[in-house]
């Protein structure tokens, strides 16, 4: 796939009884990993929610490769399903009843609940079998591992063939040798099937791995874009 171009200009103010969170990021910024980096409250997943059309801004513009996702001032505002963009969540949001391939179905029309535990899609089978997940088709996700978890996620986000991935946090919740081997994975499959990505995480690792550019996030700024390490950025 050819080079994503983001850009974007996000304000949003959020109030939880007396506590006021105020993200204020501006960024214009082309690759095919774009990784947002930052301590836990910068704004990262406030970000991605508003890139993917979960949350609306206050004010601000949001464009994908030229289209026009979100501009306040001219009152547009696409669907999360009319964005052609997908959302890894953190833990995978996996149907725990439908089994390999019903998740991975899922994904593949909107509004279709519970496919067949044994219905055979095409699209379905192309990434089953891209993701090595062929063999594992029948089992419900409690019966897989942290990586094949991982592994139907994407394959369901995949299925709808999005022009770019957004992954929330993907590997924040795993022991350390497991998130290293994680990282493996993704690289490895994000290399081969080449489709952008926007990757969130509070990991220098991650973003050493991920990042062809690097948006460094505090309180709610972006304090510095890098391809190497953010002097500004440090606490």
């Amino acid at each position: 796939m050819s080079t994503m171009e983001l850009d974007f200009a996000i304000h949003k103010t959020l109030r939880s009884g007396q506590r006021r969170f105020t993200l204020d990021v501006d960024a214009r910024v082309s690759g095919q990993r774009i990784v947002l980096l930052g301590p836990s409250g910068a704004g990262k997943s406030v970000t991605l929610k508003a890139i993917a059309g979960l949350m609306a801004p206050d004010a601000g513009h949001i464009r994908l490769n030229g289209q026009t996702l979100f501009d306040a001032a001219s009152r547009i505002d696409l669907a999360a399903q009319q964005r052609n963009v997908a959302y890894v969540f953190q833990d995978y949001a996996l149907f725990p009843h439908l089994n390999v391939r019903q998740n991975v179905g899922f994904g593949l029309k909107r509004g279709w609940f519970n496919p067949g535990a044994g219905q055979a899609q095409a699209e379905v089978d192309y990434w089953l079998d891209a993701f090595g997940l062929a063999a594992m088709a029948h089992q419900l996700p409690a019966e897989l591992s942290g990586g094949q978890r991982q592994r139907t996620a994407l394959a369901r986000a995949l299925v709808a063939k999005p022009s770019a991935l957004l992954l929330d946090e993907p590997f924040s919740a795993l022991d350390e040798a497991l998130r290293e081997t994680m990282r493996d994975e993704l690289d490895a499959l994000q290399k081969r099937l080449r489709i952008p990505m926007v990757l969130i995480t509070h990991d220098p690792a991650d973003a050493a791995r991920f990042g062809d550019v690097v948006l460094h996030l505090r309180d709610g700024k972006v304090v510095c874009r890098t391809l190497g390490r953010c002097e500004e950025a440090a606490p």
